[in-house]
């Protein structure tokens, strides 16, 4: 039998961490003999687990403990980084180590130093000069680059979960359902903002037309004005509907206001990409004032940054649409490193894109009618998310209320 000795630290009764792990172990063919066990007595105590996993290969031991360290489980034994040099340009050396989203740190040099830009399903890099490392998505590998390998020397360490259960953001409790006491969370969301923004940070909007469809642009519109709000990323549609709203009064062709047809909507939005095109720019359009309001507006006016990211099936698309997705992508993944909180609304997605930038750190509410969107998140190991599952046209007009009550 291949044995290791793995470590678990934190609160990994209340996380499940512990019970996932055993899971883990025997789901893969694995098994497990628990070594030491010390469990806190106390809110504030931490409780430490000492496991050696045991498999019939080596192979399959590696993938338990691959898997294993996502959940926070480390190496007992300290031993420093296995470091192998690329060969060439977007390749990897065999074996390497895959990120997660989690706060993690490498043992280089005799001492525990931070991985910078924390990201899932990319590569660990270290500048042996300067005594740092960061990831690197594969496609920006180069040949030379001294890759983590292996398991040795990495620790990662997952957000706790509180023992408060009035606490609106618990690590692992974003169960999706329509059922959550809806003012509750929403109440939840809005002091936390109040309280990043008291304290300088940042909060970040990922979203999709519905919030221009369902008459919700005004809302996030004043919320971009008052300033809580740092950085849009969203797709074309979000960007050309709420132009459109504002030129027209209507969102692909029904009127905001009143929700009728318009005879000839259905061809407002692209006239709507024709004004912006003859100006030239989303902000060329605001200073000559040919877009007099909303989302978009209110985002040259107030310096906030936006992403547009383009796809296949774009109409148009606006001239401030990025069309080379990669180039949407370092955009993306540079403001998912500044936001301390970003809301996912009603862009199924954009939100799994963003949540795959997202360091695990960064708080995020992902607010859609189709509980599937919060699934996917969760599936692809966004599990920090708080899921809302709910009409975004009740969400937004409650949450600018929340914002907006003393």
């Amino acid at each position: 039998m291949n044995k290791r000795i793995i470590e678990l630290s934190g609160h990994i009764i209340d996380s499940m961490a512990l019970t996932k792990t055993m899971a883990i172990i025997m789901e893969k063919g694995g098994e497990f003999d628990i070594l030491e066990i010390d469990v806190g007595r106390k809110k504030s105590d931490l409780s430490h687990a000492k496991i050696e996993v045991s498999a019939y290969s080596p192979e399959l031991l590696n993938a338990i403990l691959d898997e294993l360290s996502v959940l926070g489980a480390s190496i007992h034994e300290i031993k420093e980084v296995n470091l192998v040099a690329s060969t060439k340009d977007k390749v990897a050396p065999e074996g390497f180590y895959s990120s997660s989203n989690h706060t993690t740190h490498i043992y280089y040099n005799g001492n525990w130093i931070p991985v910078e830009d924390i990201e899932m399903d990319c590569l660990v890099v270290v500048d042996e000069e300067e005594n740092r490392a960061f990831v690197k998505p594969i496609a920006n590998v180069e040949a030379g680059d001294k890759i983590v390998v292996g398991l040795d020397g990495v620790r990662v360490t997952p957000p706790q979960r509180s023992r408060d259960e009035h606490q609106v953001f618990e690590f692992m409790n974003s169960d999706v359902s329509s059922e959550k006491p809806l003012m509750n969370l929403i109440n939840g969301i809005a002091q936390e903002m109040k309280e990043i923004k008291a304290k300088g940070g940042k909060i970040g909007i990922v979203g999709g037309p519905a919030i221009v469809h369902t008459g919700s642009g005004k809302y996030l519109a004043s919320l971009i004005r008052e300033g809580y709000i740092d950085v849009i990323m969203a797709g074309n549609a979000l960007a050309t509907h709420d132009i459109e709203s504002n030129l027209f009064g209507t969102s692909l062709g029904i009127e905001v206001e009143t929700g009728k047809i318009v005879a000839h909507g259905h061809t407002h939005h692209m006239r709507a990409i024709n004004r912006i095109n003859n100006s030239g720019s989303i902000r060329k359009a605001v200073e000559d004032g040919t877009l007099t309001g909303g989302i978009m507006y209110e985002c040259i006016k107030n310096e906030v940054p936006f992403v547009l990211a383009g796809s296949i099936r774009d109409d148009g698309p606006l001239p401030d649409v990025i069309t080379d997705v990669i180039e949407a992508q370092k955009l993306m993944r540079k403001y998912a490193q500044e936001v301390d909180m970003v809301l996912m609304i009603s862009t199924m997605l954009h939100s799994i894109a963003m949540g795959n930038l997202l360091p695990s750190r960064v708080k995020s509410i992902c607010v859609d009618i189709n509980p599937s969107t919060v699934t996917k998140l969760s599936d692809r190991g966004s599990a920090q998310v708080v899921g809302i599952v709910t009409d975004i046209g009740t969400f937004m007009p409650l949450l600018y209320n929340a914002l907006n009550e003393e």
